[in-house]
C-alpha cells in the first residue's frame, strides 16, 4: 500500500507578518515556519494506517521553498518513510500547487492507494488543493473528515457538516481525503525518530520536473497590506453620580454617530 501525505509549511501563528515593499506577497526571510496544523492530522492518520499495514509506505510531499524543510523532516521524524520536495515560490496559487503535487506523486513511480492532506492551510484558508488534486488525478475525494476506517480497499469516513452533524461515506481506494481536527491526536517526534529522519531519503524536484509553468497560475497576488490600526479608545469618568446621566447620553450618542452600532 502506498500512502501519500501532502503537507504545507505555514508561518507560525505568533510570527509578525509584514508585506513586501511592492505588496506582491509577505516578507518570508524572518518567518518561523511550521507544518500546517491540519496536515499534522493527515500525517498521523497515515502512520496509523501503516501500523495496521506494516508493508505500507508513507511518502510526504511538499511544494515550496527549499530554504526550510522543517515540515518534511518533522513528518519523517514522526515515522514517514520518505519525502519529496518540489522547489517553488511560496506564493503559488492552489491550482499550481495541486498540479505540482500530482506531478510529484507520479514521479515517484508508486501508484497511490490513499492520498491524505489537511482540510485547509491556516495561511491562505483556501480549502481548495485536495479537491483540485483529486479532480486532476480522477479520484474520489472527501473533505473535513473526522473519522476513518479501512477495510481492504474500502474506506469508510465520517465528515463534519454545519450544525454538528456527521455524514458517513464509503469510497473505494484510491481516494483523496482532507483531514480535520478531531480525526486523531498527532504524535510528537521522538529523539530516535529525529535522528533517523536525517538519513531518510528526500527527493528534490523543480516545477519543470513536475510539468508546472507560470501559465498554470490562475491567481496572482497583489496589494498585500496590513489592516489599519484600531483608533485609540475613549474613556468617560462616571464616578460623579451627578454627571452619570450626562455621561450615559454621551456614550449613547457616540455609539450612534461614530460607532454606528445603534
Amino acid at each position: 500500500m502506498n500512502i501519500f501525505v501532502c503537507v504545507k509549511q505555514v508561518p507560525d501563528t505568533e510570527t509578525k507578518i509584514t508585506p513586501t515593499g511592492d505588496g506582491s506577497f509577505i516578507e518570508t526571510a524572518s518567518i518561523k515556519w511550521i507544518m500546517n496544523p491540519y496536515d499534522e492530522f493527515a500525517v498521523e492518520q497515515a502512520l496509523l494506517i501503516k501500523q495496521s499495514n506494516p508493508a505500507a509506505n508513507v511518502t510526504v510531499v511538499r511544494v515550496g521553498s527549499v530554504k526550510d524543510t522543517e515540515a518534511l523532516r518533522t513528518a519523517m521524524a514522526m515515522g514517514a518513510d520518505d519525502a519529496t520536495l518540489v522547489e517553488a515560490n511560496d506564493s503559488l496559487d492552489s491550482h499550481s500547487i495541486a498540479k505540482a503535487l500530482k506531478g510529484a506523486i507520479e514521479k515517484t513511480g508508486k501508484k497511490p492507494d490513499i492520498i491524505l492532506a489537511g482540510k485547509q492551510a491556516i495561511d491562505d484558508d483556501a480549502l481548495q488543493v485536495p479537491q483540485i488534486l483529486a479532480e486532476m488525478m480522477g479520484l474520489p475525494s472527501v473533505s473535513v473528515i473526522v473519522g476513518f476506517e479501512l477495510n481492504g480497499t474500502t474506506v469508510k469516513v465520517k465528515r463534519e457538516v454545519e450544525g454538528g452533524a456527521l455524514e458517513v461515506y464509503e469510497v473505494n481506494a484510491p481516494v483523496v481525503l482532507a483531514c480535520n481536527k478531531g480525526l486523531n491526536t498527532p504524535r510528537y517526534a521522538s529523539l530516535p525518530g529525529i535522528m533517523k529522519a536525517k538519513k531518510k531519503p528526500m527527493a528534490q524536484l523543480s516545477l519543470a520536473d513536475v510539468g508546472v509553468s507560470d501559465a498554470d497560475r490562475r491567481v496572482k497576488y497583489s496589494q498585500f497590506r496590513l489592516p489599519p490600526e484600531k483608533p485609540a479608545g475613549k474613556k468617560f469618568d462616571a464616578t460623579d453620580a451627578a454627571k452619570q446621566k450626562e455621561v450615559v447620553a454621551q456614550v449613547v450618542g457616540l455609539l450612534r454617530t461614530e460607532a454606528k452600532v445603534i
